[in-house]
C-alpha cells in the first residue's frame, strides 16, 4: 500500500475526494490516501509543499503559481475546478461601511501573505482603481480569526469564498458587500517535484479515480442535500454553488497560466514570468 499525503481546504469543493476515500476507491488501487484539512488556506499549503510535509494539494491557482515562480519545487498536475472562485467581500455586521468604494485605504484581513485572500485583495483593488501601494493587511490565519479581527476593528474587510462565508452572513456576524470572482479557473491539483518524479504511475491512478468522481459528481442522487448537511449550508445556497461550479479533468491550459502570471506581474506580486514547463507537469 502506497501512502500519499494530500492537503486541501475544508470546503465543499473537495467533497469528491472524501467520497472516493470513504468508498475505498484509492485503496482498491493500493493507495492509502491520507487527507489533511488546512483551514489556513493556500499560503499555509504552499509552505507544507515546499517543506515536503505533503505530497499533493488541492490549491488555489494563483497562489501556487506565485509560489512556484518564487522557487517552490512543485508542479501543477492538472486543473481541478474549471470555474472561477467567487470571493465574497465582507465587513462586520455593525460596520459603517455600506459600499465597496468605502473600503479604499482600509485594512484587509488575510489568512497569510501569499494566500488567496491576500492575492485577491490586489485583484479587487486593481478593479476598483485603488493605489495598490496603499493596501494594508492584518494576518488572521483562518475564518475564526477573521471574525475576531472584524469584530474588534483590527481589520475592516475580509475576502473569502462566498458560500463558505454565507453562514456568517446569515447569522448576522458579517455583512456581504459584493463579490470578486477569480479571472481564471480557481483550484488545481499540485504535487511536489520529488513525489512526481518517483510516483508517475501512482499519480495516474489518482487522477483516473478523482476525475471519474468529479465527472459524475453532480448526478449523484441528493448530493445537494448531502453537501448542505455536511458543510452546514442552506440547501438553496448549495444548489446555486453547484450551478456555478464546474470540475475539470484536464491540465491547466497554457494560455490560462500565462494570464495568471501576467496578472501577478502587473500587480507586482511576482518579479518574473517563468516557462510553462517549470509550472505544469
Amino acid at each position: 500500500m502506497k501512502t500519499v499525503r494530500i492537503i486541501g481546504v475544508p470546503e465543499h469543493f473537495n467533497f469528491p475526494w472524501h467520497l472516493a476515500i470513504d468508498e475505498g476507491a484509492f485503496e482498491e488501487r493500493g493507495i492509502a490516501l491520507e487527507w489533511t484539512d488546512v483551514p489556513e488556506g493556500t499560503g499555509k499549503m504552499c509552505n507544507l509543499l515546499k517543506e515536503e510535509k505533503a505530497d499533493l494539494a488541492i490549491i488555489l491557482t494563483e497562489g501556487i503559481v506565485k509560489s512556484i515562480t518564487e522557487g517552490n519545487t512543485t508542479k501543477i498536475i492538472q486543473e481541478y475546478i474549471a470555474s472561477p472562485l467567487l470571493w465574497g467581500i465582507h465587513v462586520d455586521v455593525n460596520s459603517n461601511f455600506k459600499k465597496l468604494a468605502e473600503l479604499e485605504n482600509t485594512t484587509a484581513a488575510i489568512s497569510r501573505f501569499g494566500s488567496g485572500s491576500h492575492l485577491m485583495a490586489y485583484v479587487h483593488a486593481k478593479q476598483m482603481g485603488w493605489n495598490l501601494e496603499d493596501l494594508k493587511f492584518n494576518t488572521i490565519n483562518n475564518l475564526e480569526g477573521a471574525v475576531q479581527a472584524l469584530t474588534t476593528g483590527n481589520a475592516d474587510y475580509f475576502m473569502w469564498e462566498h458560500f463558505t462565508t454565507k453562514p456568517l452572513v446569515d447569522a448576522g456576524i458579517f455583512r456581504h458587500l459584493g463579490d470578486c470572482p477569480t479571472p481564471w479557473p480557481c483550484f488545481v491539483l499540485a504535487g511536489t517535484d520529488s513525489f512526481i518524479a518517483e510516483n508517475n504511475h501512482v499519480i495516474g491512478h489518482i487522477r483516473e479515480i478523482i476525475n471519474a468522481y468529479t465527472l459524475e459528481f453532480k448526478q449523484i442522487p441528493s448530493i445537494d442535500r448531502t453537501l448542505a448537511n455536511r458543510y452546514q449550508q442552506k440547501l438553496a445556497d448549495i444548489q446555486e454553488w453547484m450551478q456555478l461550479t464546474q470540475w475539470s479533468q484536464k491540465q491547466l491550459p497554457k494560455h490560462t497560466l500565462l494570464k495568471v502570471q501576467e496578472t501577478l506581474l502587473e500587480l507586482n506580486l511576482i518579479d518574473q514570468r517563468i516557462s510553462a514547463d517549470k509550472i505544469l507537469m
